[in-house]
Parts: structure tokens; C-alpha cells; sequence
């Protein structure tokens, strides 16, 4: 039987997965979260074997909790489920990772599959994001888009920067120094060629990268 975490921010969503996932004869749903934080009180209590996880929640978003749940159990498999197309997040994710990348408007089935696939500690690959994958390798540094450059680290930094937080928020979400944050920032500006933190807002939301 997999253990199966599901960690997405609206009920309804969580509701219809527990239901569809419930009806498998070798999948069975041991928690539910609204958002990262919640996500990684799940994986403390050991009860999972797949986590299944949103990308845009309130709190911590899905990269962080991504980047917590991988410091705390990085064999858990973490396949996340998003309303954002592949091309945004999903090469990135996956170097960070993540299991697999599923957008959510795919067939209820190929959730399915991909619980099981990453279960047994393979990744589940789509065509689009292979497609993906093999263009980041067969091209240079240069034909990347600038926040696939970004580190781990510096992408969680840009992407709470883009929303509104200020250094010091950030410091205290992370628990990194003031000093620590500023100089991820001054990385981040110098890689993506921007200069401001509205620049940064814009960038992102130009992109689909916050909603």
C-alpha cells in the first residue's frame, strides 16, 4: 500500500484527489495540508510514502516546502501537481528534487501512475517536460531563461522578494540572517539583470511564476 500526502491550499482540490486517490486498491490517502508548513509536519510523522504537492500556497509556497521536505527526508518522493504550465517551473524543479511535474489540468490517471512510478524511487517524466529537459541540454547557458539560472536558495529568495516580502521578512520565513538574504538578493539582481524588487515583481508575474 503507498502512503500518499496530499498538500494543496484549497479544499475542494484536496477533497476530489483524497476521493479519486481512496478509490485505488494500492494507493491510500494518510494526510492532507493547506500549505508547506503543514506539509512538513505530515512528512515528521513518518506516515508517507509519496508526497503530492501544489506549488502556489499561502505561507510557505510549494518551492520552499520542497526545499524543507528534501532537508528532512530527502528520499520522500515529492511529485508536484500545479496549475502552472511546465516550461515555468518544471526543469527547475526537478533539478531541486522533485519527483516529477504534473500539471493539473492532466488525466486523473496519470496521477495515478505517477504516485506509483515515483513510489518505487523512479521520477516520472511527461513528453513535454523530457522535451524540456533535452533542450536544457542541448543548448547553452545563454538560451536559458534567467531565473533557470537561479540556485535553489536564490530562486526561494526571489520568488518571496516578487511577492512583497521585505529582507527581513524573508530572513525570518527562511531562517537566514538579514546579511545572508541581502547578498542571495544582490545575486539574483546581478543573474537575472534586474535592479529592483518591483523589476523583480514584474519579471515573475510576466511569467506566470506568482498569480
Amino acid at each position: 500500500m503507498i502512503r500518499v500526502a496530499i498538500v494543496d491550499d484549497h479544499a475542494i482540490v484536496r477533497t476530489g484527489l483524497r476521493e479519486f486517490l481512496g478509490s485505488q486498491v494500492d494507493l491510500r490517502v494518510t494526510g492532507e495540508a493547506a500549505n508547506g508548513r503543514e506539509a512538513l509536519a505530515l512528512v515528521r510523522g513518518g506516515e508517507v510514502d509519496v508526497v503530492l504537492m501544489d506549488l502556489g500556497m499561502p505561507d510557505q509556497s510549494g518551492v520552499d516546502a520542497l526545499a524543507a521536505i528534501r532537508a528532512r527526508a530527502p528520499d520522500l518522493p515529492v511529485l508536484i501537481l500545479s496549475g502552472f504550465p511546465a516550461a515555468h517551473y518544471a526543469t527547475t524543479l526537478l533539478r531541486q528534487g522533485a519527483a516529477g511535474y504534473l500539471n493539473k489540468a492532466c488525466d486523473p490517471e496519470e496521477i495515478v501512475q505517477a504516485i506509483r512510478t515515483v513510489a518505487r524511487g523512479r521520477r516520472h517524466i511527461t513528453p513535454e517536460v523530457a522535451e524540456l529537459l533535452a533542450d536544457g541540454l542541448g543548448g547553452s547557458g545563454a538560451e536559458q531563461l534567467p531565473h533557470e539560472r537561479l540556485s535553489e536558495r536564490e530562486l526561494q529568495v526571489f520568488l518571496r522578494l516578487a511577492r512583497g516580502e521585505t529582507v527581513g521578512q524573508v530572513a525570518e520565513g527562511m531562517a537566514l540572517s538579514v546579511k545572508t538574504v541581502s547578498t542571495y538578493r544582490t545575486r539574483v539582481m546581478e543573474k537575472m539583470k534586474l535592479a529592483s524588487n518591483s523589476d523583480l515583481t514584474y519579471y515573475a508575474l510576466k511569467n506566470g511564476l506568482i498569480q
